[in-house]
């Protein structure tokens, strides 16, 4: 058997993790090569990785996150209202499955960004396609394709995220086409798909700040009916030491 020429023909049909893994086994002494059935099984998995690896840095470049942020780096103390506990059950992104949503809550510098875009981040790696807005560029995006005619391609679009970050929620006022497009967005997501809403607003204050009965109603019943909520504390991370 030519191994080389097998090697080739892996890097011609661009199986660029099976050859990576093969070419090491052929590297091995003689004594040392696994049997057919592991050789298979190890250059398949191999491949297998290298594309998981592949999708997962493509969804990250898509979701546009705002932080480059990982659940490893997040700072975890009863002074922040945080466990580490807590955020491990959404390390294996099973709320998405199960459609919840996520509320982040908090004071300025708080980490309520940081926070979602690392629940972001590992969605990724989950290969859950993830897409991230703070409110200002997600009215501007609304305000476009209403004059470009794209809407309901906009709103089609936002539908097939696994997961959606709404951040700086309740910063600054919406005017009646971003009310509704925010209720129909979660409309659309409502028990499919999950949605996090960082915003330094409580809760409680949700309800005024939409200033429409109706709308606020409507949008508060599909965040909360399924949802985990962290409030965090403390002092402002920005700050300098």
């Amino acid at each position: 058997m030519n191994t080389q020429a097998t090697l080739q023909q892996m890097q011609k049909l661009n199986l660029i993790g099976m050859a990576s893994a093969y070419e090491s086994i052929l590297k091995l002494p003689a004594d040392a090569h696994p049997d057919t059935h592991e050789c298979i099984g190890t250059v398949i998995d191999a491949e297998w990785q290298h594309r998981n690896f592949k999708k997962s840095q493509m969804l990250l470049k898509l979701s546009k996150l705002r932080y480059k942020a990982n659940l490893v780096d997040i700072i975890y103390n009863d002074e922040r209202n945080i466990k580490k506990e807590s955020i491990a059950l959404m390390a294996d992104c099973s709320f998405i499955e199960r459609a919840q949503n996520i509320i982040i809550t908090g004071a300025t510098g708080s980490g309520k960004s940081f926070l979602a875009c690392a629940i972001g981040n590992q969605a990724c790696l989950y290969a859950y396609r993830t897409l991230y807005f703070n409110m200002n560029r997600f009215t501007e995006q609304l305000s476009l394709a209403k004059i470009q005619g794209t809407y309901i391609k906009w709103l089609n679009q936002l539908k097939k995220a696994d997961l959606i970050i709404l951040d700086d929620f309740g910063l600054q006022q919406l005017d009646q086409n971003g009310k509704l497009a925010l209720l129909q967005m979660l409309e659309d997501r409502y028990d499919d798909k999950s949605t996090i809403i960082v915003s330094q607003l409580p809760i409680e204050h949700w309800y005024s700040f939409i200033n429409e009965p109706t709308i606020a109603d409507a949008i508060l019943d599909r965040i909360l009916a399924k949802c985990s909520k962290f409030d965090l504390k403390g002092k402002s991370l920005r700050i300098k030491i």
